[in-house]
């Protein structure tokens, strides 16, 4: 049986869970933007606290760094590209390549930019239950006139739970390959293609089961849906955690 992967909700009672989805959403749009241009130290600071509290969310860390492994790689590889590709300082050459000063700095601050965002990303959803996401992308989207807000919110809160779903079928497919000596290949486009084409088959499986049962069951766009509301303490949590995300902006 495939394990729950962290992409998904996880009950608690921290601070973030009890938290208001709607104030969640613009902490998260806050903290996405300020990442792009943030310095260096509140990069480190921002992403240590965040691992941290994805940590109390009770996701050991095992976890959380062998479901983002792949996120690590491509942050690495931006960095490896960053520091040949940049001008500046050379400080060694590689044969033909050389590594400068300002590349190694720039190629760092891109894939920690990256990573910041992906556990940004991780800790909502790991807080967040998909039916709250819907409730206020459908909240936030409402004033606007022809706009369906119920359609682009039910697609966002169906996106949010097929990410485990899909994450738990490759890994059981990999597993399926495994069983059968798929891994000996040493053709990596082989080894692509048998992972490739068994999971896309199943997701579109899985998705035309689900209109299935939505047809099933009569679903449309005219549903009563659960009322958001936000009490003073949200109030009161909101401006300590929106506070941090202005330092970079205030800072010189």
């Amino acid at each position: 049986m495939a394990e729950l992967s962290i992409f998904g909700y996880h009950p608690g009672s921290t601070v973030v869970h009890q938290l208001d989805v709607r104030f969640k959403i613009l902490l998260l749009i806050l903290y996405s933007a300020v990442t792009v241009s943030a310095p260096w130290f509140f990069l480190i600071g921002f992403g240590v606290f965040l691992v941290m509290a994805i940590r109390c969310c009770g996701i050991s860390l095992k976890s959380i760094f062998r479901e983002v492994r792949y996120a690590f790689l491509f942050a690495a590889i931006i960095f490896v590209a960053r520091a040949f590709s940049e001008e500046g300082n050379v400080l060694f050459n590689v044969y033909f390549l050389k590594v400068s000063q300002q590349g190694l700095y720039h190629g760092f601050l891109l894939g920690w930019r990256l990573l910041v965002i992906v556990f940004l990303s991780l800790l909502f959803i790991a807080t967040t239950p998909s039916w709250h996401i819907k409730s206020a992308v459908q909240w936030f989207l409402r004033p606007i006139p022809r706009v369906p807000a119920t359609r682009i919110a039910t697609m966002l809160c169906l996106i949010v739970r097929f990410v485990p779903v899909i994450l738990n079928q490759a890994r059981e497919t990999t597993a399926a390959q495994k069983a059968r000596g798929i891994e000996q290949r040493k053709n990596p486009i082989y080894r692509l293609k048998t992972l490739a084409i068994p999971l896309l088959r199943r997701t579109f499986e899985n998705a035309d089961n689900l209109i299935v049962a939505l047809e099933a069951r009569c679903y449309s766009d005219k549903r009563t849906d659960p009322n958001l509301s936000c009490s003073l303490k949200d109030w009161l949590l909101f401006f300590p955690m929106a506070a941090p995300g202005f330092l970079p902006i205030v800072l010189p």
